[in-house]
């Protein structure tokens, strides 16, 4: 599914067929997210998770409706390469260590879900329903203190708008912690993702909309990032 601000979403696809066509087309990695799982009370579901992992090759991550040690284990032991927790440790944040301890910091990755309001970054929960009251730059580097091995950081004001990622507080989160940041949330067209890798400082760049309807293509983004100085694999 594919919405505008988290909201409105619409059918992008077949999971399974998309994760095969996103491999073959030169993707690194793959995130599954169910942003509602945590608001609708359930779990990621395992089984499509072993579909995915029996017909691609390329890591991939899979998030929504974690929030434990077991969900953790079940979901790696069905093929996922990392687990994404969003909502589970904003309100456990203890969690990020003990997850880290029994599993290890390479596969845990804390999604930060944040929007801009009174002239700050703040974090939402819930698949972005319900505000914490955290900002952004602070819960980046507790998680990253606590254990996370990676940040996915999701710009809520900026998703599926197409103007650009949410370059300040990517900076400022990639500056602030020394674990890999993702950028997510606003791309466009290819300069969107070089301005994340340049300016925003970011170590990685996730998209959903442009690579679903077809706007952009994998490959053609690698060379043009490739083109101007960004190291990828081809």
């Amino acid at each position: 599914m594919k919405g505008v601000k988290f909201k409105n979403l619409e059918d992008a696809g077949d999971p399974i067929e998309l994760a095969i066509k996103y491999a073959a087309d030169g993707a690194d990695e793959l995130v599954f997210l169910d942003i509602s799982a945590t608001h609708e009370k359930r779990k990621t579901w395992t089984e499509l998770v072993k579909q995915i992992a029996k017909n691609i090759a390329v890591p991939f991550t899979v998030g929504g409706g974690i929030s434990c040690a077991e969900d953790v284990a079940c979901l790696l032991q069905a093929g996922a390469d990392k687990v994404s927790l969003n909502s589970a440790v904003l309100s456990n944040p203890a969690l990020i260590n003990l997850l880290a301890r029994q599993f290890g910091s390479q596969c845990i990755v804390v999604a930060l879900d944040v929007f801009f309001e009174k002239e700050e970054w703040y974090v939402y929960s819930h698949g972005g329903r319900s505000a914490t009251g955290k900002r952004a730059l602070d819960w980046a580097k507790e998680a990253a203190f606590r254990g996370a091995g990676e940040i996915l950081l999701t710009s809520m004001t900026n998703d599926g708008v197409k103007n650009g990622f949410a370059l300040e507080i990517t900076r400022q989160i990639s500056e602030g912690v020394s674990i890999p940041v993702i950028a997510s949330g606003g791309a466009g067209n290819k300069t969107h993702f070089l301005e994340a890798l340049t300016l925003g400082k970011a170590d990685a760049v996730l998209a959903a909309s442009v690579f679903h309807y077809h706007e952009i293509k994998i490959p053609e983004l690698k060379v043009f990032l490739k083109q101007n100085n960004i190291e990828v694999r081809l």
